[in-house]
């Protein structure tokens, strides 16, 4: 039987293409990803589809209604951590409505999945379904989870760091720091995309930017993933 969502509570959110096909070819693929997870986050309903950005670290894409700038914001969910990988994406995500995950998750999934199929000329499902998603009821897990998510990308250059050899910290925390597509850069106090992820929840757990910085080392070396089990929806 499948969990009610309970407003407040938090859940890892995962999707990946379809075949495991990639879903970003390119810079503008991810842009156009980070900028949805800011805009379809709202209750009101989304009627504009000519988005930008500002700089390459704040999105400020403020559709208009007519001739009246849209409201402020009401969330439907807090965002606190994503990350991007060329074939799937995670989400750490607490709901701020009822079905807030269910109704965000729709509108970000079909929205990105029109804007790829008319991009490159395509038809069909982008996404191999749905998506998945586990409550983080577990307070281990919810401690090593935001940490998981963000080191997804050393995939592409140590994927050794899953089985805890990582032979070259410096290298991989270079990397990280590099890495554009997740909110690692703005849980470090490095300004990447402030304007999506709602991190003071997190922030407070961990004793500030400085504090989960400090940690990251020791994670990486005593991160033990045998430990979840199906948690971490791969």
């Amino acid at each position: 039987m499948k969990r009610k969502i309970i407003t407040g509570g938090v859940y890892h959110v995962l999707n990946r293409g379809v075949d495991k096909r990639k879903i970003f070819l390119d810079d503008q693929d991810y842009f156009r990803f980070i900028h949805d997870l800011f805009e379809f986050n709202d209750e009101q309903p989304i009627n504009n589809g000519t988005y930008y950005f500002q700089n390459q670290s704040k999105v400020i894409a403020r559709p208009y209604i007519g001739d009246k700038e849209r409201r402020p914001r009401k969330l439907l969910v807090e965002i606190l951590v994503f990350s991007l990988m060329p074939n799937h994406y995670h989400l750490l995500l607490r709901p701020k409505i009822e079905d807030g995950i269910t109704k965000f998750m729709k509108r970000l999934n079909m929205g990105y999945a029109r804007y790829f199929n008319e991009k490159y000329k395509r038809s069909g499902a982008l996404f191999e379904g749905r998506y998945k998603s586990v409550a983080v009821i577990d307070e281990a897990h919810f401690i090593h989870l935001p940490y998981y998510i963000h080191f997804n990308p050393l995939d592409l250059i140590a994927p050794e760091w899953r089985e805890r050899n990582l032979k070259n910290y410096k290298k991989v925390i270079t990397f990280l720091e590099s890495y554009r597509w997740s909110s690692h850069l703005d849980y470090i106090g490095k300004k990447n995309f402030p304007s999506v992820t709602q991190r003071e929840f997190l922030l407070e757990f961990f004793g500030g930017n400085k504090e989960y910085e400090s940690k990251i080392n020791n994670w990486l070396e005593e991160l033990d993933l045998s430990n979840f089990g199906d948690f971490l929806l791969e």
